[in-house]
């Protein structure tokens, strides 16, 4: 369903830390007026009254892995960013550790090849940074690539860098933005030969975060922090997970003179270490889920700016493959989805403004990696909108999960707010529980 000319009138249009009621005309795949009333000039227009419901910009999630190529038994581009599109998720940035992994120029030029084929959401890919590929890595244009991606800690795919000196010479001799995973390999590796010993294979998974414990974080994301501010690099630190983490980042400064930013995931926003004894290894991620302190002080850092950016780090895998013991079940979860509407349900309960939810999930993250005309309700930016109805309840079952591994950890769970229609690059793409047959992703450009 191609619109040439769409109008939404009478929605709560949220934008830039404010909520106005007005109208907003889209022609072709921009926003053409923002104004308080817009009247069709012909029967060609399709309107839509948006009365009572909120207009977003759709959400920029920074991190997600959709596990095509080789991994397509748990996902792919086609099947995740149509569930992205369904929750409210325009544009993803999407990482390097699949089969094979995203190392070379080529590799990565395939999976551009394949989401222009198949992608339901605006895409971009992070390069993958290894110990031996700095040739290669000189080789991105930052204008058409999202970033540099660095394991510091190994996770699904293993593309450790622990070479200190090759991480130092990549950090000096790039100018893209480096996005890094910090985990020190070294204590993990301690911490869990220990509990093998006391349990064996069968490791009870509440011992998740102790194994991958907060000494394990802040030792590996201090030391890139710096690395950074020694070299001068652009250095973004992914999903933190712990409150001693926080402090390592400032809010004195705006986010687009930062040099060093981060953010935080919304599993971490969500759940703690109580919800193991239910949850399981459902909830096994890298970093881990840790305490409710860290849960409460990572929401305070976000709510003043230290953290920057909400994201996902979908990554899922089948339900099989998580219903092993421990030791060999797989970290990550699908998140994308239920993202927006988990964090819209934080806003029923207080906790944050659907501004503050805005400026993480949209504004900022098209500030930080400068994304070219998204992540705004603006004229001249290609209109990439989601409407939402704050007041219409459902709740997660089997039957409504998008997600190619058809389980997600919110399965049970009941949302207030839902959202009613996406639009991407000016098509309606997704309406009431639809979607529309049109493909309209484009590949996201950046300004550098």
């Amino acid at each position: 369903m191609k619109q040439k000319t769409i109008l939404i009138k009478n929605a709560h249009i949220v934008n830039e830390g404010v909520i106005f009621n007005g109208d907003i005309l889209i022609e072709g795949d921009y926003i053409k007026e923002i104004s308080e009333s817009i009247s069709a000039k012909s029967s060609e227009v399709f309107v839509i009254d948006a009365e009572g419901k909120y207009l977003l910009p759709g959400v920029i999630d920074d991190q997600v892995h959709f596990r095509e190529p080789g991994l397509t038994q748990k996902a792919t581009i086609e099947t995740e960013s149509k569930a992205a599109i369904a929750g409210g998720i325009t544009s993803f940035i999407e990482m390097p550790n699949t089969n094979p992994q995203t190392t070379t120029i080529e590799k990565l030029e395939d999976k551009f090849a394949i989401a222009a084929k198949t992608s339901y959401a605006n895409y971009s890919f992070m390069f993958g940074g290894t110990n031996d590929n700095l040739d290669e890595i000189l080789k991105v244009d930052a204008k058409n690539v999202a970033g540099l991606k660095l394991f510091l800690g190994s996770s699904t795919g293993n593309m450790l860098v622990d070479d200190a000196k090759v991480l130092e010479k990549i950090f000096k001799s790039t100018q893209l933005l480096i996005s890094v995973h910090c985990e020190d390999e070294a204590t993990i590796n301690k911490n869990f030969q220990e509990h093998l010993e006391t349990f064996g294979e069968d490791i009870p998974v509440k011992y998740h975060p102790i194994i991958r414990s907060e000494e394990a974080c802040y030792l590996s994301s201090s030391k890139a922090i710096k690395l950074a501010e020694k070299t001068g690099a652009r250095l973004h630190v992914f999903h933190l997970s712990t409150g001693k983490e926080t402090s390592l980042f400032s809010n004195k400064i705006p986010l687009k003179d930062k040099k060093i930013t981060s953010e935080v995931c919304i599993h971490h926003l969500w759940f703690t270490d109580a919800d193991y004894d239910k949850k399981g290894t459902l909830i096994k991620w890298n970093p881990a889920v840790k305490t409710e302190a860290d849960r409460d002080q990572l929401w305070e850092a976000l709510l003043d700016d230290r953290i920057d950016v909400i994201a996902t780090d979908h990554a899922p895998h089948t339900i099989e493959e998580k219903k092993n013991v421990y030791t060999k079940a797989p970290s990550g979860g699908p998140l994308v989805q239920h993202a927006l509407p988990a964090m819209l349900e934080m806003h029923h309960k207080g906790k944050i403004s659907i501004e503050k939810i805005v400026e993480k999930m949209c504004h900022n993250p098209a500030i930080l990696f400068q994304v070219e005309k998204r992540g705004y309700i603006k004229e001249g930016y290609f209109a990439d909108l989601v409407l939402v109805d704050l007041n219409n309840p459902w709740t997660v079952t089997k039957d409504n999960i998008l997600y190619k591994c058809g389980w997600s950890p919110f399965e049970g769970t009941t949302f207030k707010s839902r959202i009613t229609h996406t639009f991407l690059n000016g098509n309606l793409v997704f309406q009431n529980s639809k979607f529309n047959d049109v493909k309209a992703a484009k590949r996201l450009t950046f300004n550098r």
